[in-house]
């Protein structure tokens, strides 16, 4: 069988979920036994989103092989368990600089590059290089922004191409638009997506299914309305309708036969029914908690929910494996003080410390770090979490006032968390930080083992700074312990308090690697201890 590719669009507005339909359709599609992977298409031209604010474009997920990718790369590898790499994640900054520099070396032979071949060739390459490989039946491309933003026409051109040039069985196109409701009218408008399918018509691409998000059921007249008018067959008008947890939308896509549409389309006849089981008693665990907990989430990008999706999700995740209830409340770190604290952070019955870069409220996680320790409420810090945690307890338990990392002061007589040796010489920011996942040991006993259940993990890490060796004698001989080391190059991972029924900081990011069938057991392990705190403050 020839490798399908499913293209999928988005119209009228921005944000409507197309990663959840990609993702839902591939777990179907995988679900009946076929090898499938995601990739996204987007058109902004950074090379990554690893320079963009969080405020900007949400949160930077980082894969195995070290790229930092668009967020809904997470929900790909969460809703698959595939791990996605950098072959996943493409920008028009990353085609244009591959097509420039290659101009630079002559390779188009004296030719003027254009868009049209150039930058489309260069477009349709990336789109079938993962099919290239022999690894996967299915493809899904998820293409960035909205249809009939100048930034996303190439995508769009390079789309049509491949709908002429391969065969038709072995391409299929899915268009996600908006159908709104009018409140004062009390009834669901079709123009607009009338309008988003003939703007992607008049590009050249014709969908083969269009799948329509609504506060409201479909009626089979509109549905039949809308498949007259765009140009589709009436039963590949389906509703996505929205869901009470994007995990629940798998489901709702097989109930409208999205995933026997595509493999109607693509002829894949060797496939059988979606065996769910596993998913369904996720669902099911999810929606029917005998417990609830709540974790407070001390973070500088609170404002914006994209900006911890992962950490976020991992909660989900973890609280559906104890039957439990995880309300994320989230605390503006600039806020928190030692006169605040206290009350910014009661009713915790876990505290995570989130990741982040630069000085702006750095003081204020170092005082919900100290609450959790003092007051003896489960703790987890992650990357900047663990550095802060490492700081909080060099001030007041050490008792040197002025150690700080060196992020903030390289002059600091205790710089406590320092730079990593081999980021002295880099001066450019894009893509130079610790990427991707490493190894790391772990002491026997520890919590961190105890929890993973072995000594030897590997994590995903994204930073620049790290735990100072240099003062590790007077941190382990004060209480804090470090209990987990990269094997070969010594730098410190996991640090740990015995004496705290649950304290533990970790340089590396284990939300990426959280999923509904696998939560992460540092996140099981948080919950379960917030559980146990939860029922002895009773």
């Amino acid at each position: 069988m020839n490798t399908k590719y499913i293209f999928i669009s988005g119209g009228v507005a921005s944000s409507l979920g197309k990663g959840i339909i990609a993702s839902s359709l591939a777990k179907l599609l995988q679900a009946r036994g076929l090898r499938v992977t995601i990739q996204k298409f987007d058109p902004y031209i950074n090379i990554d989103p690893g320079t963009l604010n969080p405020y900007e474009h949400g949160e930077c997920y980082v894969t195995e092989d070290g790229a930092e990718t668009d967020l809904d790369l997470g929900h790909y590898e969460r809703f698959l368990g595939v791990y996605t790499s950098k072959a996943n994640n493409v920008t028009t900054g990353k085609i244009y600089h591959t097509v420039i520099t290659k101009e630079r070396e002559g390779a188009y032979l004296g030719k003027t590059v254009q868009i049209v071949p150039h930058i489309t060739d260069e477009i349709k390459r990336r789109m079938l290089l993962l099919g290239r490989t022999g690894e996967y039946d299915v493809i899904l491309t998820e293409i960035g922004g909205t249809v009939g933003d100048m930034e996303s026409q190439p995508f769009i051109e390079a789309v049509r191409q491949l709908q002429w040039e391969l065969p038709e069985e072995d391409v299929m196109c899915i268009h996600l638009t908006l159908i709104p409701y009018l409140n004062a009218a009390k009834e669901l408008k079709t123009k607009p997506t009338q309008h988003s399918v003939q703007t992607l018509q008049q590009a050249g691409v014709k969908p083969d299914v269009i799948v329509c998000r609504t506060e409201h059921p479909l009626s089979p007249e509109l549905r039949r309305k809308i498949a007259l008018f765009c140009n589709v067959r009436p039963g590949h008008v389906i509703q996505s309708i929205d869901a009470w947890s994007i995990y629940q939308v798998p489901l709702n896509m097989h109930e409208e036969h999205l995933d026997e549409l595509a493999v109607r389309k693509l002829q894949i006849d060797n496939y059988a029914q979606p065996d769910l089981v596993r998913w369904r008693g996720f669902l099911d665990r999810l929606a029917h908690p005998s417990h609830e907990v709540e974790i407070v989430l001390v973070g500088k990008y609170v404002e914006l929910q994209d900006a911890y999706k992962s950490i976020q999700e991992a909660f989900v995740h973890a609280g559906a494996a104890h039957d439990c209830k995880v309300n994320v409340r989230t605390v503006q770190s600039e806020y928190v003080t030692e006169d605040t604290v206290a009350e910014m952070l009661k009713g915790a019955d876990g505290i995570l410390v989130a990741p982040g870069f630069g000085e702006r409220g750095l003081e204020g996680k170092i005082c919900a770090v100290r609450h959790a320790r003092e007051n003896g409420i489960p703790f987890l810090g992650i990357c900047l979490g663990m550095q802060m945690c490492v700081v909080e307890f060099a001030r007041h338990v050490l008792g040197w006032p002025d150690a700080v990392s060196a992020e903030v002061d390289p002059k600091s007589p205790h710089p406590v968390i320092c730079l990593m040796e081999e980021q002295k010489s880099t001066t450019i920011k894009g893509g130079t930080m610790r990427l991707g996942a490493y190894a790391c040991r772990l002491q026997p006993g520890s919590l961190a083992a105890t929890l993973y259940g072995r000594t030897d993990i590997s994590e995903r890490h994204r930073h620049r700074y790290e735990f100072n060796s240099a003062y590790l004698t007077d941190f382990e001989a004060a209480g804090l312990k470090a209990t987990g080391h990269n094997p070969d190059t010594g730098l410190v991972e996991v640090v740990e308090l015995p004496a705290h029924p649950f304290f533990i900081g970790v340089q590396f990011h284990p939300e990426y690697k959280s999923t509904p069938e696998h939560p992460h057991p540092l996140f099981t392990g948080l919950v379960d201890a917030a559980l146990q705190y939860h029922n002895d403050h009773a």
